[in-house]
């Protein structure tokens, strides 16, 4: 199958109740998808008017307990960033998965992994927090899914898959099977209809003073409990490294085969992937960096991840970047040859 409708078919799997959608390439394989096979299911599809109504639909759908999701790219995600703040503030659960193409602006169709900082930063105002999933493959982008819808009920926040233009058109053989779910509190907040208990309240306005300032502490206990326990990524070659390469999604695949041509020519290199952007593997690349190593972040940007990267380092090695914006991606050979023009500084 190919990455969107991979990712559309899991969602189904996952037990989406309702899509809400508007096209725009290089995603329009999901809301495609979705218009056949949920109303084949029972469940709810509609193409919205507009980006913003998808999202508001989303929290519509959510605040009664259902799972609900919406997909778009670039631009459209920009769109959303007011209800993904109204979301967070309401605590209600949501999957939104962003193709990413390339930008500022319309841009181009092409990929690339300038959202980053959108999707790891909370896009929209006040201070909020999205879980970031960085599917690497067709298989991933379907796993994933299980995993998003998961993770946004037990936290009942917004959980963002991060792919690009690559990830969901590019076709790979896959398994589609039903992922074993999490152990899930109960939707006791969600808005079922009161007869025979107190009414439940959905809200993201606090108007009583301090009301807004405590609700925020609890916000940011919860994140901070979600970076203590959901950290996801893969090494490779990591443990006599001398160069350490950080990529996430498309890039990290491009990136694993130069790191295997440089071991091939005496160069130790290794190879960091983060499979959560957000929360992002900070302990595991400051461990990393205890070695006196040289890190290089690839990124599909300007470079947006080598900030995180750097935080992470915090001074302990050299972090450079590899970037390629606007819908640029990087050959093997390219990254190699970059591997090969570096050199280790002298040991304290």
């Amino acid at each position: 199958m190919c990455g969107n409708e991979a990712l559309a078919e899991a969602a189904i799997i996952a037990g989406l109740d309702a899509y809400f959608g508007y096209p725009i390439t290089p995603q329009n394989e999901i809301p495609a998808y979705m218009s056949r096979r949920m109303p084949e299911e029972g469940r709810v599809f509609v193409q919205s008017e507009s980006e913003l109504a998808a999202i508001n639909m989303v929290f519509g759908a959510s605040a009664t307990g259902k799972r609900a999701m919406t997909s778009s790219s670039s631009p459209g995600i920009s769109l959303m960033q007011e209800g993904l703040s109204y979301l967070a503030g309401a605590e209600l659960p949501a999957v939104v998965v962003n193709v990413m193409r390339g930008g500022p602006g319309l841009g181009n169709i092409a990929p690339s992994q300038a959202d980053y900082f959108q999707a790891t930063r909370g896009g929209g105002h006040g201070d909020y927090r999205t879980i970031t999933l960085a599917p690497a493959s067709v298989q991933e982008m379907a796993d994933c899914m299980p995993l998003a819808f998961d993770l946004a009920d037990q936290y009942r926040m917004t959980v963002i898959v991060l792919a690009d233009g690559i990830l969901g058109q590019m076709m790979e053989p896959i398994v589609l099977d039903k992922k074993k779910r999490r152990k899930l509190p109960a939707k006791d907040w969600a808005l079922t209809g009161a007869t025979g208990r107190e009414q439940n309240i959905v809200r993201s306005l606090w108007l009583g003073e301090t009301a807004l300032e405590n609700h925020n502490y609890k916000l940011q206990a919860k994140y901070e409990n979600i970076q203590k326990n959901e950290v996801l990524c893969e090494q490779y070659e990591v443990d006599d490294a001398e160069i350490v390469v950080v990529a996430y999604g498309i890039a990290a695949r491009i990136v694993r085969p130069a790191v295997n041509k440089a071991r091939q020519a005496g160069i130790k290199a290794g190879w960091i992937r983060p499979i959560t952007l957000w929360p992002f593997p900070t302990e595991q690349i400051s461990r990393a960096a205890d070695q006196m190593r040289i890190f290089l972040t690839v990124e599909m940007s300007n470079g947006q991840m080598v900030e995180d990267v750097k935080l992470a380092v915090a001074g302990k090695a050299a972090v450079l970047l590899y970037g390629r914006p606007g819908g640029g991606v990087p050959t093997v050979d390219e990254i190699l040859e970059r591997i090969k023009q570096l050199t280790l500084p002298a040991k304290r």
